[in-house]
């Protein structure tokens, strides 16, 4: 029977010998094979190192079709999504608003025209949002404005104020001069067109899609607890 050669012994041929048993391509000291991914993959040796740093995942992508004024769409952003957003690193979730929902677009004499479920507040409301994601860009700057308009008393009366709170650096007539201009009908235009490509089609509002599908359950789920749902599709 051959002779058992003590872990110490392999440990120290491992050390002085970094290239025996491992990738030809490797010229790292065994010491050093479990530093990063990199190293471990050029020496072949992602099995031997079970505390190495994992990539990280793609975010949950949750695209949320709406209307300003739907009063079940503002109870999911206010009291889920945006406390969702809150509580999880931005690795970890990437969410797309779309205000439009139910509304339907016209063409009257070669101009765009859009009504609204809730009316022309809604389609004011729909496309000041529009107009402010437009112009602020970023969204960790708009998101907290536009929850501040969602659950205020008035969606289209407290923009500035919201501004003021939130986002002071983003410029109220900007936003305004998009919402007059021939820029907020072409954001509604798209919004339109986005949402009316859904598959399956939009039934209702809030309509939720996460990871690019929608079902059912996924809608079940994501409105009873949001969190959990990203925690367990997060991987």
């Amino acid at each position: 029977m051959a002779p058992t050669v003590p872990l110490a012994v392999l440990a120290l041929v491992a050390l002085v010998a970094p290239g025996l048993g491992v990738a030809p391509g490797c010229d790292h000291p065994a010491h050093r094979w479990c530093r990063s991914q990199d190293i471990a993959a050029a020496c072949q040796v992602q099995s031997r190192c079970p505390s190495l740093p994992r990539p990280a995942a793609a975010p949950v992508q949750l695209s949320l079709y709406y209307e300003s004024l739907c009063p079940a769409c503002r109870e999911f952003l206010v009291l889920k999504l945006f406390p969702t957003w809150l509580l999880l690193p931005d690795e970890m979730l990437n969410i797309t608003l779309v205000p439009y929902g139910n509304a339907q677009e016209r063409n009257v004499s070669g101009k765009l025209d859009f009504q609204c479920q809730h009316g022309p507040e809604e389609c004011l409301g729909n496309m000041m949002e529009a107009c402010l994601m437009h112009e602020a860009k970023n969204f960790s700057t708009y998101f907290p404005v536009i929850f501040c308009l969602e659950s205020g008393t008035s969606v289209t009366q407290n923009l500035e104020a919201c501004l003021q709170i939130y986002a002071p650096e983003v410029d109220s007539g900007r936003i305004a001069a998009c919402v007059q201009g021939d820029a907020g009908v072409a954001l509604m235009h798209h919004n339109a067109q986005v949402t009316e490509a859904l598959d399956p089609p939009h039934q209702y509002v809030p309509w939720i899609t996460v990871n690019g599908k929608h079902t059912d359950e996924l809608q079940a789920q994501a409105e009873a607890s949001l969190l959990g749902l990203v925690c367990h599709l997060y991987e």
